[in-house]
């Protein structure tokens, strides 16, 4: 068509359940239906982008008229978009060991309310779960004749549990999500965790901030790959001059034993069979024995900025892609669990991960711990709350002096530009020199 450079368009399909109790009342549960397209168009003035409801699949000339509604909504750009040239190809879905269709919501809500039930305890006093399953099958198609179908379900459940004493209210939190189909049985062990965290919290103890020996668990240690790491190598991020990792292609900005790894392939929550731009994904070192090697990147960002892998590139259904992060994590090292505590010697164990904030431009990061534990001696003895692990990224990179051998993954949602998207993190057990905590006081 004339003006027309690239086309692609991604119809997703799917249904989406949730279950939500509290205190042991099913607030609601049911189940709902989606179908949006999103249709990509670039002609010499930039893209036009269409997004459709209730798509339905055409072809000549009702085709070519929507061809022409995106593009005359082509924004002009100061440079002319450029693409650069990716593989493609798709991997299988792994098969689902159950599949939730086959499951009755109310039998789904009878297994997540023995969870929430398990989370009983007389210092408890609230308690919360809810379920999800989304179900997707995902059509792709562009100009140069690439075409994809998959169908993907992920699932699980978050528990909550709220303990108070004398006024001192402590929570606990536990969640589970898979790509590997149903997965709410023989969950009860989850409940139980997230009152046993809440209460034991309520006779924690609170620690004075400052410069210190720190082992991050491996969530909290996967919340910084992810968090401190992974946004500030994305693409876009890298192009727009938002970036610390900027111009340091090549550069060590830490010791050999670092490897930070992106890797969509990963059977993990954030698995991507095709990225949302037809790409082929592949694992990506972002920093390799401790050099920045790769960036992440869509197909624009790949030909404006070069230095890494396209294939990062995803979406929601009917929105454009963005580039983004899959399953982050820091690689494993060769150091034993007790090795790492023994070298920490005196400091401070920070477990879990309550959220917190990164300025990838700046550098700097901020991130909340569930609880932690006093180190002394090589021994974790008394257990603290209210703790947090901040600083420069850069130096804190430069900080790791071990890294574990028992790597975990932890899924979850990263959200960036009005879309969230499902993602894992992971990271071994490590030790940090000179990590800068902050505290509430001094026990």
């Amino acid at each position: 068509m004339a003006g027309v450079n690239y086309y692609d368009l991604r119809h997703v399909t799917g249904q989406v359940t949730h279950i939500d109790i509290d205190n042991g009342v099913v607030e609601s549960a049911g189940t709902s239906f989606f179908n949006k397209a999103v249709l990509r168009v670039l002609d010499r003035t930039g893209w036009g982008i269409l997004q459709i409801d209730n798509y339905t699949p055409c072809t000549g000339r009702k085709f070519d008229e929507l061809i022409v509604s995106a593009q005359k909504l082509a924004r002009i750009t100061e440079q002319p978009v450029e693409l650069g040239e990716v593989p493609h190809g798709i991997l299988p879905v792994p098969p689902m060991k159950e599949d939730p269709r086959t499951v009755s919501i109310e039998e789904k809500s009878s297994l997540l309310a023995g969870i929430e039930d398990a989370a009983r305890h007389p210092l408890v006093t609230n308690r919360r779960a809810n379920y999800i399953e989304r179900i997707e099958q995902v059509r792709f198609e562009d100009s140069s004749g690439s075409e994809y179908r998959y169908e993907i379900c992920r699932s699980g459940f978050n528990v909550l549990a709220v303990a108070s004493r004398n006024g001192n209210v402590q929570m606990g939190y536990e969640r589970e999500h898979t790509i590997h189909g149903f997965d709410l049985r023989h969950r009860q062990e989850s409940g139980k965790k997230a009152a046993d965290t809440a209460v034991a919290l309520l006779d924690a103890g609170a620690v004075k901030g400052g410069k210190m020996r720190a082992v991050l668990d491996p969530e909290l240690a996967g919340v910084f790959a992810h968090e401190a790491v992974g946004h500030a190598s994305e693409g876009d991020l890298i192009q727009e001059g938002n970036s610390v990792l900027k111009g340091r292609t090549g550069e060590k900005i830490g010791g050999e034993i670092l490897t930070i790894v992106d890797d969509p392939s990963l059977h993990e929550f954030g698995f991507c069979p095709v990225d949302a731009e037809g790409t082929a994904v592949v694992r990506t070192e972002i920093i390799s024995r401790g050099v920045i090697s790769a960036f992440l990147h869509c197909r624009e960002s790949l030909a404006a900025v070069g230095n890494g892998i396209a294939g990062h590139a995803r979406a929601m259904p009917g929105e454009p892609p963005l580039v983004r992060m899959s399953n982050t994590f820091i690689e494993n090292g060769d150091a034993t669990r007790e090795e790492i505590f023994s070298e920490c010697r005196n400091g401070i164990f920070l477990a879990g991960s309550r959220g917190g904030q990164v300025d990838p431009g700046r550098g700097i990061f901020q991130f909340n711990a569930e609880y932690g534990y006093l180190v002394e001696n090589g021994e974790c003895t008394k257990m603290i709350r209210d703790v947090s692990l901040s600083g420069e990224i850069l130096s804190t990179l430069h900080s790791i002096t071990l890294c574990g051998n028992d790597r975990k993954m932890s899924p979850g949602y990263c959200g960036k530009g009005g879309q969230s998207v499902p993602v894992s993190d992971g990271a071994p057990h490590v030790l940090l020199l000179d990590a800068v905590v902050g505290g509430h006081g001094v026990d």
